[in-house]
């Protein structure tokens, strides 16, 4: 059965005009000049194939962009918003087309909805808005320009909170609700706390099925239906209060099912992520998380007891030691990333409306907090653009665009449609909204901050809650235009008592420089408007701001880093015109090297270091005290876990809702890490939490050998276990070998590496130190362990990846002409090994050259030989004219041809593989963005909008 369009659209009446109308201020154009005259425009043809399979999946010739456009945008907004058939005339084939569709809608609803004074003011708006989208100032969420300006139905809202009673009606409305908003491409998260646990009656006598068992229903259903009928998983949350009498079969549920995986997998079924056996496991659709309140967090915090309460009348059935539960939930945490933690009482605490009902559960992306059955549309603004080329932040021209991007956002409530009629319903009367931003990483960096620093988070805060100020402020004026949100008059102590908390904590910051001061001391005017003309008049939203991942549409607005995260890494995969790529260092490490007053010569040896080894560690004329600004998310300096949990905790105080982002922890964290990240998040005021552990799950893709090398069906056998046992292969008694010295920082050894006769490294042998030492006994042990592994079939490559960048004395410089530098011994003899055994194509990888290819890509731009040099002239050129002019350096390297993006660009930088999965569209290895994935090819997402 499908909705009608009235029924999926009720009849809205034009509101009454409560006051005279906004005045729009111009911030960006200019009277009588329209800003599509003002840029250059230029036409592209946008091909986009399957670089495993070699097949074509998208063809779009002669698509118009502007020329300052990058091409991975151009082909991102082509291939996932122009609107309709390929091939037709009715395709979108400019931005200029896409932008007119989208912000003539917002123009013509705001004048039928009495948002502005005169006509003039529209237009104004309209400008202001074209302008902001065309040079990428910000960006509406995905549905916006989905669905905006289409026959389709107008729903612009990204995140959807769906509600369940206890009882068979409700939760097959569930299973319903949750399908349509899979199959129009969003994702929704609920809260199955109100389902009676299995260790209750039912009232005909027998005993309920708890939520868990509902929730295999509801995984298979999205499995099915997947996000918007494509091939990607569907994006959806399940939330169960932590004193659920099935809270323990809940925490359980995924940890179990991982090793079923891991069982399935030995077996040798294809279970890695879209495999063809990954099916036959459940709860893989779903992110899950714990709500968490204070009384249990005390509970574990003082070591007591817990109670378990009935759904039916609140009574206590079941008494848990607090923290033995708490350990499981780190525990299941540990083993598959399972499940996140949202803290209860925090959130409710910062709720604009708690006379309407309470806050239980999220969006999938753990950003959007509100009442049930509720929607919120997105917006984030570029903060890059709003640096200056003094590397101050303008503070006054933010708060403009802000303004003038909240009254847009309020605007298309006014004729959005929604996926069910309570979630119209609710919409219409709160009118949350959910302004954030992008690119804060690159931004801390440009500015010379670290993203893990006093200044970094001080900063973060300053914008954020200017950001957030300055959208109630303009929630404020609006609700004395068109009035305050339905909700509002039985909320209103309760919403002036979170704004007078939200000004408090801007209150509260204190700034370090120049800069963070400037806006801080914006931010305190703002908020203290905001409270007048919300005294008077209410607001319009009953929320405004969140982090959200900002995944494809912070590829649309050419950013480098999305949300609240980090840099990624230094070294950036960039395609270009024409269809070649490069590897280039970030141009925010230049930016930011000149801010600290280095000089040109210093800052493009810093960069040339960058881009041959990734990182800033021993780079020429670097201080180590800078190191930390050009700290990254992955990498030789990779930011701690509690780093990320501190940035966070700096911005959430000024957010209405909460912050998409997963906390990454090395292979090797342990459960009591993962308890300690979790209960910090708690003790730092965040609403929410969750971790990622670095292969804890099977179901990721490491490499493309993995299917290859997949064992063949076993058959049934009469033992249930079966083991598979490496064969070693011994080196005959006589081997050519070769034996080379060597001296790093004053320290000389000897290295003797024995082959098989086919050339294949078998042995090594190390003499360092005087025979009888503790160093000679150590480097024994060392060299037969590394031969065993090679003999037992080990690849070289792998002790390469491992043992390579290693640091600790001595170190320095080397007498090899072709390993100048070493980290330490390690260092320098798997650098030696990896010259003298591996092909070149694989030290490429690694990035480890001989002195004679390093010398010839200085002369050539190629480390391959020279013949390619006429091809690489013809890619730099092209580069050269299709990238933007700036005086700082590029350290511009011709990427590996194995290499499709940022995150195979730093495997192959640093020798670890990332866990990321690969995109279904296009088969890159896509790289983080919040708490899910985004594709840097095609900017497709693993589950968020």
């Amino acid at each position: 059965m499908t909705e009608t369009s009235s029924e999926r659209k009720p009849v809205v009446k034009r509101q009454r005009r409560a006051g005279a109308g906004l005045t729009m201020e111009r911030i960006y154009t200019t009277p009588g000049v329209h800003p599509y005259d003002e840029v250059v425009w230029e036409r592209r043809d946008v091909v986009q194939t399957n670089w495993k399979t070699g097949e074509t999946i998208f063809d779009q010739k002669g698509v118009e962009f502007p020329d300052s456009w990058s091409v991975n945008a151009s082909t991102i907004v082509t291939t996932k918003y122009f609107r309709g058939a390929v091939g037709t005339p009715a395709r979108e084939w400019s931005l200029k087309q896409l932008i007119d569709r989208v912000v003539l809608t917002y123009a013509k609803a705001g004048k039928d909805f009495g948002y502005f004074a005169t006509d003039e003011d529209a237009e104004v708006f309209e400008h202001e808005l074209t302008w902001a989208l065309l040079h990428q100032v910000f960006s509406f969420n995905s549905p916006v320009w989905f669905n905006v300006g289409t026959p389709s139905p107008q729903q612009v809202s990204a995140c959807f909170i769906l509600s369940v009673d206890d009882s068979m009606d409700s939760i097959l409305n569930w299973y319903r609700e949750e399908g349509l908003i899979f199959k129009g491409g969003s994702g929704a998260g609920l809260n199955l706390s109100r389902i009676r646990s299995s260790k209750e009656l039912l009232s005909s006598g027998g005993t309920a099925s708890g939520p868990v068992s509902f929730m295999r229903g509801a995984d298979a259903s999205a499995g099915t239906i997947k996000s918007g009928g494509a091939t990607r998983r569907a994006a959806k949350m399940v939330v169960l209060d932590v004193d659920h009498p099935d809270v323990r079969e809940f925490v359980q549920t995924k940890a179990k099912e991982e090793n079923k995986i891991r069982a399935l997998r030995d077996a040798g079924f294809d279970m890695d992520l879209g495999g063809a056996d990954i099916t036959s496991v459940q709860y893989q659709n779903a992110n899950n998380s714990i709500r968490v309140n204070d009384e249990f967090m005390r509970a574990v915090e003082g070591a007591t007891s817990f109670g378990l309460r009935a759904r039916t009348d609140g009574s206590v059935i079941e008494t848990v030691d607090a923290r033995e539960l708490w350990r499981e939930i780190a525990q299941a945490a540990w083993e598959c990333a399972d499940p996140g933690i949202q803290y209860d009482d925090t959130i409710n605490d910062w709720h604009t409306n708690p006379e309407t009902g309470r806050i239980t559960a999220s969006n999938p992306c753990s950003e959007y907090m509100s009442l049930d059955n509720s929607s919120c549309n997105l917006a984030s603004l570029n903060l890059m653009k709003f640096l200056n080329d003094d590397n101050t932040f303008d503070a006054v021209t933010f708060k403009k665009v802000v303004e003038l991007v909240i009254t847009a956002m309020d605007i298309s409530i006014c004729f959005a449609d929604f996926p069910t009629e309570a979630i119209g319903d609710t919409t219409r009367k709160y009118r949350q909204l959910g302004i954030g931003y992008a690119n804060l990483g690159s931004l801390l960096m440009a500015s010379g901050h670290g993203y893990d620093s006093p200044g970094g988070h001080s900063l973060a805060a300053t914008i954020t809650s200017l950001m957030t100020g300055t959208a109630y402020k303009r929630s404020a004026e609006l609700a004395g235009i068109v009035g305050a949100y339905e909700g509002y008059a039985r909320n209103a102590d309760a919403h002036k008592r979170v704004m007078r908390k939200h000004a408090a904590a801007n209150d509260s910051i204190r700034t370090l420089d120049a800069v963070d001061r400037d806006v801080h001391s914006v931010a305190t005017a703002v908020w203290q408007e905001c409270l007048a003309v919300g005294e008077r008049n209410g607001w319009r939203n009953a929320q405004a701001s969140v982090l959200a991942p900002t995944g494809t549409i912070g590829f649309m607005m050419d950013c480098d880093t999305t949300g609240i995260e980090p840099d990624f890494s230094l070294v950036k995969f960039k395609k270009l015109v024409g269809g070649g790529s490069m590897q280039i260092v970030n141009q925010t490490v230049p930016r930011a090297l000149g801010k600290l007053g280095y000089t040109q010569e210093t800052i493009e040896a810093v960069v040339e270091y960058i881009a041959e080894h990734g990182h800033v560690v021993d780079a020429p004329g670097l201080k180590r005290e800078h190191y930390e600004i050009f700290d990254c998310a992955i990498g030789e300096r990779a930011i701690a876990p509690m780093g990320h949990v501190r940035m966070m905790a700096a911005v959430q105080p000024f957010l209405s809702g909460a912050i998409s982002k997963t906390v990454n922890m090395p292979e090797t964290a342990t459960v009591e890490e993962i308890e300690d990240v979790y209960f910090q998040g708690w003790k730092m005021g965040l609403k929410a939490l969750a971790i990622y552990r670095d292969n804890c799950k099977v179901g990721q893709p490491l490499s493309d050998g993995k299917a290859k090398a997949k064992a063949a069906p076993v058959e049934a056998a009469p033992a249930p276990v079966i083991e598979y046992r490496p064969t070693r292969k011994r080196l005959p008694k006589s081997r050519p070998s070769m034996t080379t010295s060597f001296r790093v920082a004053g320290a000389e050894g000897y290295m003797t590496a024995g082959s098989y006769p086919d050339d294949g490294l078998g042995e090594v042998f190390l003499k360092l130190g005087k025979q009888g030492s503790t160093l000679a006994g150590v480097m024994d042990a060392f060299s037969i362990a590394v031969s065993i592994g090679l003999q037992y079939g080990v690849p070289l490559e792998t002790f390469v990846e491992k043992f390579t960048n290693l640091r600790f004395e001595p170190a320095g410089l080397t007498d090899d002409p072709d390993v100048r530098m070493s980290q330490s011994i390690m260092d320098y003899i798997f650098r030696r090994l990896a010259l003298d055994y591996l092909p070149f194509e694989t030290r490429a990888e690694l990035g480890i050259y001989t002195a004679e290819e390093r010398a010839r890509q200085l002369e050539t731009g190629s480390y391959e030989a020279a013949s390619s040099a006429d091809d690489l002239e013809d890619e730099l050129e092209t580069y050269a004219q299709s990238a933007p002019v700036t005086p700082a350096p590029k350290a511009v390297q011709p990427a590996p041809v194995q290499v499709h993006s940022s995150a195979e660009l730093m495997e192959a930088q640093f020798g670890r593989t990332a866990d990321a999965p690969l995109c279904m569209s296009c088969g890159t290895k896509m790289r983080p963005a919040g708490s899910c994935y985004v594709c840097e090819g095609c900017g497709s997402t693993s589950g968020c909008s």
